[in-house]
């Protein structure tokens, strides 16, 4: 078999999980995937995958090859459509990875313009609240916020969002609104366990960037692992949450809720588009992150 076909059928194993699903994927018969994938470890003496009679597992030197395949059949995927006189075209699927909720509320627009603009493209979401592995999961491009504790990736900055807490102006007229930090201990507080995991809520100590943090006990009387959810009941006047501003722009927008203790707010935390091809980065990548910039950052 072709060394470069055998190579996407091995990618196609991988990311499929199985050598079945891979079958499906490709419009080929089982037999075929298994043996391309035998003459692979075989030509190089190596075990790629490891097999069972119920999962098949990447082994460490395959992962490794996985992702040198990408890379080449990426590379050749560029060539010829420069040969064939298609360069500058953006076509081609795209993987694309972001928060559930910022994926809702904000990189669909994105996607949705990426596909207007380029009627060759495809893309398929994967909104996780969770940080993807964009090598081992065959993602392009993923959208994260917060500082980034690895730099192998390339990162794109898009735009900021600030931690913010609000409530509604039904509740702030029963309870009061806070004015100081020690306040909080006075209000019924509402905790989205994504966002903030432990029961303090670091904030800076007075106004200014330069202002040292601090971290302010939270009792909260209702726990939620959903933003949508503490979001809710913070419209129906239950109490004060904090979510990140992008969140609850709607509802600041519409008077739903109302920001407090803004003067205390910790600094905004950035947003980036991450992809880990870098400066050989394909066409479709680099179209789609021009246009989150474009959008995003405005």
């Amino acid at each position: 078999m072709d060394k470069l076909d055998a190579m996407a059928i091995f990618v196609a194993v991988v990311q499929e999980g199985g050598f079945s699903a891979a079958a499906r994927r490709l419009g080929v018969s089982a037999p075929v995937v298994t043996r391309a994938v035998s003459e692979l470890e075989a030509a190089m003496n190596v075990r790629l995958l490891l097999r069972t009679t119920r999962v098949v597992k990447v082994t460490e030197v395959g992962e490794r090859y996985a992702q040198d395949c990408r890379r080449v059949l990426g590379e050749l995927e560029e060539i010829e459509q420069a040969a064939s006189g298609s360069h500058g075209a953006v076509r081609g699927r795209l993987v694309v990875s972001a928060s559930v909720m910022y994926g809702r509320l904000k990189l669909n627009e994105v996607v949705l313009a990426y596909l207007a603009r380029y009627p060759e493209a495809e893309v398929e979401c994967r909104f996780l609240d969770r940080n993807v592995n964009l090598l081992g999961e065959d993602v392009d491009v993923a959208i994260r916020i917060g500082d980034l504790p690895d730099a192998s990736f390339q990162a794109t900055p898009l735009t900021t969002v600030r931690r913010i807490v609000c409530a509604s102006p039904a509740y702030l007229k029963r309870h009061g609104t806070p004015k100081q930090l020690k306040d909080l201990s006075k209000h019924s507080m509402i905790a989205a366990r994504g966002l903030e995991p432990g029961s303090e809520w670091k904030f800076r100590e007075g106004e200014g960037v330069d202002a040292p943090t601090m971290a302010v006990p939270i009792r909260a009387r209702l726990a939620t692992n959903s933003n949508d959810h503490a979001i809710a009941a913070a419209c129906e006047g239950f109490g004060l949450t904090r979510v990140l501003s992008y969140m609850v722009e709607e509802q600041i927008a519409s008077g739903a809720l109302v920001e407090v203790l803004s003067k205390f707010a910790p600094p905004a935390v950035p947003v980036q588009a991450l992809q880990h091809q870098g400066l050989r980065a394909s066409r479709k990548v680099r179209a789609f992150i021009d246009l989150a910039v474009e959008r995003l950052r405005g």
